[in-house]
């Protein structure tokens, strides 16, 4: 029987990372289009004695944010893909020694989260607040996005260029929550599908679907 209900959790770093969330909501429902997705992000920084290591994080999360899926989100810098997706993995199966566990993919854009919001210039000028603007904002190309050395910076440049505010307002202009904002208004992630991350987040995503059996 085809799930109706998919409650998922998203541990991250920090809450910059919240940004992933309606990307992974769009991906879930391409595969589940008659399924009502529902989110929650795993904040535990404000516990009084936060984890320390990765799988005692994914525990707490599972315990306090119970879902069906989890993601684990790890930032790529200086490592390989297959590295960060295999540090995720040995925490789950040191998580699943102590309790049960859904079934628990790693999310890692290469090499920052800000890396897969660099593709619509319109929505970067939305998050700005400045939808009409006129100045131009050379984004990335597609092909170059995973080999940025500094996605984060090359991001905030951008939301403040697309501002056209003056010096002294730019300085002053919440750049954080702009970029909480970029993923609302984009409706299509498709394009990212052209990135190896991307692409093996949705591959993986698809399997665990199957593996659950929840589109039969």
């Amino acid at each position: 029987m085809a799930l109706k209900d998919l409650q998922y959790t998203l541990l991250s770093d920090g809450p910059t990372d919240k940004a992933l969330m309606p990307i992974l909501s769009w991906l879930l429902y391409q595969r589940l289009p008659r399924c009502a997705v529902q989110h929650r992000w795993a904040d535990l920084r404000p516990l009084p004695k936060p984890p320390k290591v990765l799988h005692e994080w994914i525990q707490t999360a599972i315990e306090l944010y119970p879902c069906n899926l989890l993601f684990v989100h790890r930032d790529a810098e200086g490592e390989s893909l297959l590295g960060s997706r295999s540090e995720v993995d040995d925490a789950v199966r040191q998580a699943c020694g102590t309790g049960v566990i859904p079934p628990a993919i790693a999310t890692v854009p290469v090499r920052m989260t800000e890396t897969w919001l660099l593709f619509d210039a319109q929505a970067i000028r939305n998050a700005a607040g400045n939808p009409n603007g006129s100045i131009k904002l050379d984004l990335p190309r597609l092909t170059e996005l995973e080999s940025l050395p500094d996605p984060k910076s090359t991001l905030h440049n951008l939301i403040l260029k697309a501002t056209e505010l003056g010096t002294h307002r730019r300085a002053r202009f919440d750049v954080g929550t702009a970029i909480q904002r970029i993923p609302e208004y984009i409706d299509d992630f498709s394009p990212l599908r052209g990135l190896p991350a991307f692409a093996a987040l949705e591959t993986r995503i698809v399997d665990v679907i199957r593996e659950q059996r929840w589109c039969d």
